[in-house]
């Protein structure tokens, strides 16, 4: 891997990272005293009761998109909720390791999270584009692979590919270095749009080398060999850790849920969450918390962070 300095532009951090004021109908709580919400499932409970035993032997790992951020419209727009950089920022201090863990590139995930330069993260991990790029905040830097040649190829292809099967109004292409996205939010019925490409972007991807990833009104054509779950299995094994406790949204969290599981039966404790939405439900169906959106989860990281 390559390696090249980070430092975030200004203009893409989020104008404030500190608690939101509440209202009365501000939704969940998640300044100091919140409460610990309860997995629904034994192996649940049993993963949260190792973690509180022993955080310093803990990985906190977290999708970006969904968990930590709200979906929006224009991925460019998205940014991290407002009071999840507090969050993080007591729980670190606490638990073993914290790592975000995307389909982003990982540089974009930390402008856009407004990780860099926060003290109590100094030991923050992000990897990105499911574990291919990697950010240490102790360096501020970024490894990243060569690119994939099947990525360029794609590139040039897709736009004239995409009006050959009829892409509806609005759907747009998102460069993301190491892979290509389509997105299908924007469409005059994004469902229909998704459904009408997926298996025609399968095929260009497949013919190039790569793998389609699907998402939430997204499909992203991304080199093979690496997912969510392989990087959180071997973030896990790198440092070490007796305890896993993975949240994400969408598809792409799937591989991750798989490697909690394994990392199971092989005997560590685990806790699986799900930041729930109605337009993915295979998560929900194997969480062990399942959380209403980012700030139901960023309520949680804090009431754990209180907890330990």
């Amino acid at each position: 891997m390559g390696s090249s300095p980070y430092s975030p532009d200004a203009s893409h951090t989020p104008e404030s990272t500190g608690p939101a004021e509440r209202g009365p109908d501000s939704g969940p709580d998640y300044g100091p005293g919140a409460t610990l919400a309860e997995p629904s499932t034994p192996a649940g409970r049993d993963g949260l009761a190792a973690l509180l035993a022993r955080p310093e032997k803990a990985v906190v790992a977290l999708d970006f998109d969904g968990t930590l951020a709200e979906i929006v419209a224009d991925p460019e727009q998205a940014r991290a909720h407002p009071g999840a950089v507090p969050a993080l920022a007591r729980l670190a201090p606490k638990v073993g390791h914290v790592a975000v863990i995307t389909g982003r590139p990982a540089g974009v995930a930390v402008r856009y999270g407004g990780f860099a330069g926060v003290d109590a993260l100094a030991h923050l991990v992000v990897l990105g584009h499911y574990g291919a790029e990697r950010w240490d905040a102790v360096s501020s830097t970024v490894h990243a692979p060569a690119p994939h040649p099947g990525v360029s190829a794609v590139r040039a292809e897709l736009p004239g590919y995409l009006d050959r099967f009829g892409a509806w109004q609005g759907t747009w292409i998102e460069e993301k270095g190491q892979a290509v996205a389509v997105h299908t939010r924007r469409a005059t019925d994004p469902q229909a749009a998704f459904d009408s490409l997926r298996e025609p972007l399968a095929t260009l991807a497949a013919r190039h080398g790569l793998v389609l990833e699907p998402g939430r009104m997204v499909l992203e054509l991304r080199p093979p060999g690496m997912d969510k779950g392989v990087a959180l299995a071997e973030y896990v094994r790198e440092v070490g850790a007796e305890t896993v406790l993975y949240a994400g949204d969408d598809l792409g969290d799937l591989p991750a849920y798989a490697a909690v599981e394994k990392l199971r039966s092989d005997g560590l404790a685990g806790l699986l969450v799900c930041s729930g939405s109605t337009e993915v439900t295979e998560l929900a169906d194997r969480a062990d918390l399942l959380l209403p959106g980012p700030s139901a989860v960023v309520a949680f990281l804090a009431a754990l962070a209180d907890a330990m």
